[in-house]
């Protein structure tokens, strides 16, 4: 007997932001700016999760999932009546080290013991692995790969990352521009890149040898980096490992410049964010001089909303111990809210 693939979340695009009374910027970061005050009520209100049991020992691979997974827990949107569960959670670390036959294993087990995995085929379940499950022939490893939402580190792994499907988590920011929020600028430098922000080393000499670029060429301490941040226009990144700093540039008012060949698909708070009033995207063909070109012309035409529009982004890029309205932790179940709605078969079709 074959059945229905997965099935279907669908998302209504979002919002304003924290305390409302707070005018957003002139170019809104948001993809729509004034559903989300009643939307995230009704989230906060009435969206429930239900966790498998967990095992003993549970060790994830980073800190923003062990921090988002006891968030969770602890949260008021865990329920312990499965029945009136919108997602069930499947409280499992599927590290880089599980085997593709390990997490069928694992799903196995909630197939076997729990009637909810075989109402929607995993549809209305997720689960963290920073690094990403692999592909598997197994039906079991096929069902969570293809159906379930994967909740994934920043950036995620090439090839185990489903648009629309899956969720990044925003990476944790480790520096935070001053709390009085940020004041128009004269700025030290176009752009800066810290250590390691770019690894092409052709591109790096290019950067080096431009006059309004400053090219850390060894590590800086967390003063220099902040003054950095706060003294330049714009943040170099090339997309990779280093690009998780993208939270603290924005918070600084550094607009953030991706620099890649290809679409990319992953970014924290795709559902609710629109990235390009945010962040620049270049390609590496033309080089340092290319880069120059596309920064000119956004000085001139969008500068000044895009670094507004970043500063007022990067607060829900903010974990807290003790998660707190429209931070990291809250934004990511938001987004798990939009996925909420799934087909469920009846109980018998599995006898």
């Amino acid at each position: 007997m074959s059945f229905p693939p997965f099935l279907c979340f669908f998302s209504v695009f979002f919002f304003s932001f924290f305390p409302f009374s707070t005018p957003l910027p002139s170019s809104s970061p948001y993809l729509s700016p004034t559903i989300l005050p009643q939307n995230y009520q009704k989230m906060v209100k009435s969206f429930k999760i239900y966790s498998y049991p967990p095992p003993e020992t549970l060790s994830f691979d980073s800190k923003v999932e062990s921090l988002f997974y006891s968030s969770l827990l602890h949260s008021n949107f865990i329920t312990q009546n499965p029945e009136e569960a919108h997602l069930f959670f499947i409280p499992f670390a599927f590290n880089s080290d599980v085997s593709p036959r390990s997490a069928a294993y694992v799903v196995g087990d909630y197939r076997t013991n729990f009637i909810y995995w075989n109402r929607t085929l995993g549809a209305d379940h997720f689960f963290l692995s920073c690094s990403g499950v692999g592909h598997g022939s197994d039906r079991n490893v096929v069902e969570l790969k293809k159906n379930s939402v994967q909740v994934s580190c920043f950036p995620t792994t090439p090839g185990l990352f489903i648009p629309h499907k899956d969720v990044s988590l925003p990476p944790l920011v480790n520096v935070h521009a001053p709390a009085q929020g940020l004041s128009r600028k004269s700025s030290s430098h176009l752009g800066y890149v810290r250590y390691n922000w770019v690894k092409d080393s052709s591109l790096v000499e290019q950067l080096l040898a431009d006059p309004e670029i400053l090219v850390d060429s060894e590590p800086s301490d967390q003063l220099t980096y902040e003054e950095r941040l706060a003294g330049s226009k714009f943040c170099l990144f090339e997309y990779g490992p280093e690009i998780s700093a993208i939270g603290e540039a924005m918070s600084f008012g550094c607009v953030p410049v991706v620099i890649t060949d290809r679409p990319i698909q992953d970014m924290p708070l795709m559902d609710l964010l629109t990235w390009q009033r945010i962040a620049v995207f270049v390609g590496t063909s033309g080089g340092a001089k290319e880069i120059k070109r596309v920064l000119g012309r956004v000085v001139v035409e969008e500068y000044e909303g895009m670094r507004e529009s970043a500063a007022v982004a990067s607060k829900h890029f903010v974990w807290n111990e003790t998660p707190q309205p429209y931070d990291a932790f809250h934004m990511v179940m938001y987004q798990l809210w939009l996925r909420r709605h799934t087909i469920r078969y009846a109980e018998r079709e599995w006898a």
